[in-house]
């Protein structure tokens, strides 16, 4: 089995910055591609920012140039640094990973959520 728990979240003012961390644990053997989701309140889950394990990435328009995703391929960790935060970024942000097990098993796991709430 294979966990995933993220961290970072809280609430922050317009303008300012947060780091969300992920971190994958368990019958590990690798990961592959990571990702940030995230659900703002009566929307629909959307992809933030993605990146593969030789570290390219690709991110949602409306947070190119504010956010950052990086990841630590011996610690199966993905970080999401958060620049000049707006209220629209307020949402629940959802840690995604594809992983395979030790025992050779390849499959998409989810982190139980984080929240974010930007407001004054």
């Amino acid at each position: 089995q294979v966990q995933l728990v993220e961290s970072g979240g809280g609430l922050v003012q317009p303008g300012g910055s947060l780091r969300l961390s992920c971190a994958a644990s368990g019958s590990i053997f690798s990961t592959n591609t990571m990702r940030w989701y995230r659900q703002g309140p009566g929307k629909q889950r959307e992809l933030v920012a993605a990146i593969t394990s030789g570290g390219s990435t690709n991110y949602a328009d409306s947070v190119k140039g504010r956010f950052t995703i990086s990841r630590d391929n011996a610690k199966n960790t993905v970080s999401l640094q958060m620049n000049s935060l707006k209220p629209e970024d307020t949402a629940v942000y959802y840690c995604n990973a594809n992983a395979r097990t030790v025992g050779g098993y390849l499959s998409n796991y989810w982190g139980q959520g984080t929240q974010v709430t930007v407001s004054s």
